[in-house]
C-alpha cells in the first residue's frame, strides 16, 4: 500500500533518547559557556578598562541583557518563515563566534587626566559591534535549538520531559564553569584571554552542531495510507456539500 510521502522511521537513539538530543546538549552547553563567561567579565571590563562610571556600566549591561532576551522573538519568526531551524542555529552560532572573538580586541586602556577620561574610540566601536553580533546570534540560536529538542520526540512521547531535563542540565553545566574559567583568565592574564576563551567555547559548540546536524531532524509523523487520505477527503467534500444544501434551503 502506498503512503502519503511520510514514513514511520524512528531516529537513531543513544541511551534511550534521540542522538540529536546530545548534539543539542553540547551545543547549548558551549553557547551558555560563551554567554555567561563573557557576561561575568562585561561590567568589570567596562569599569576597570574603559573607565565607565558604575551607572553607565550598569545601563549598558542592562540594555544588552534586555536585547538578548528580546531578539529570540525575531530570530524565531525568521527561522519559521524563511531560514529553517537548523540553518538559523548555524547562522546564530557564526555570529556568536565572531562577536565573542571581536570582544577579545582590547585596544588601549582608558586614561583619566584631571578628571577627563580618554578612551580608545576604535576599540569601543569594535566592542559595540561585537555586542550587536552576540545579541543577533543569541536571537537566532537560542529559540531554535530549544524547538529542535522538542521536535526530536513525537507529540505523545513521555521521554520529552526527561529530554528537556538533560538539555537544561547542559545549560547549567556551561553556565557554572564559564564564569569561573573566563573570569579567572580575564583577571589573571588579561581581558582578551577571558573573552577569547568564551569565543573558543562557542566555536566548539558550532563545530559540534555542524558535525551532528543531520541527527537533529524532526521526528516524522505516522504514515497515512493514500487510500485512507482519499476517503477522508471525499467525506470532507460530501460534508461540505451537505452543509451548503441545508444553508440554501433554509435561506
Amino acid at each position: 500500500m502506498s503512503t502519503a510521502a511520510v514514513t514511520n522511521e524512528r531516529p537513531a537513539e543513544f541511551l534511550g533518547h534521540p542522538k540529536g538530543l546530545y548534539i543539542c546538549f553540547l551545543t547549548e552547553m558551549w553557547e551558555r559557556f560563551s554567554f555567561y563567561g563573557m557576561k561575568a567579565l562585561l561590567l568589570l571590563y567596562l569599569v576597570k578598562y574603559h573607565l565607565f562610571t558604575d551607572d553607565n556600566g550598569y545601563n549598558l549591561v542592562g540594555a544588552y541583557g534586555g536585547l538578548v532576551y528580546a531578539m529570540p522573538v525575531i530570530g524565531g519568526l525568521i527561522a519559521d518563515r524563511w531560514l529553517g531551524m537548523r540553518k538559523a542555529v548555524v547562522f546564530g552560532g557564526i555570529l556568536l563566534v565572531l562577536g565573542h572573538l571581536g570582544m577579545a580586541i582590547e585596544g588601549h586602556p582608558a586614561s583619566s587626566v584631571g578628571g577627563v577620561v580618554t578612551r580608545d574610540a576604535h576599540a569601543l566601536q569594535v566592542f559595540y559591534f561585537s555586542l550587536a553580533l552576540i545579541i543577533l546570534g543569541v536571537g537566532f540560536l537560542k529559540p531554535n535549538i530549544s524547538t529542535i529538542v522538542g521536535k526530536l520526540y513525537p507529540d505523545d512521547d513521555p521521554r520529552r520531559d526527561s529530554g528537556f531535563t538533560l538539555f537544561y542540565a547542559g545549560i547549567n553545566l556551561g553556565g557554572t564553569f564559564s564564569g569561573i574559567l573566563c573570569g579567572w583568565l580575564g583577571e589573571t592574564y588579561g581581558w582578551g584571554w577571558g573573552f577569547g576563551a568564551a569565543g573558543v567555547g562557542m566555536l566548539a559548540g558550532l563545530a559540534n552542531f555542524i558535525y551532528g546536524r543531520n541527527t537533529c531532524s524532526a521526528t516524522p509523523s505516522r504514515a497515512i495510507p493514500r487510500r485512507c487520505a482519499s476517503a477522508c477527503s471525499a467525506r470532507s467534500r460530501a460534508s461540505t456539500s451537505s452543509i451548503s444544501v441545508r444553508s440554501a434551503c433554509s435561506s
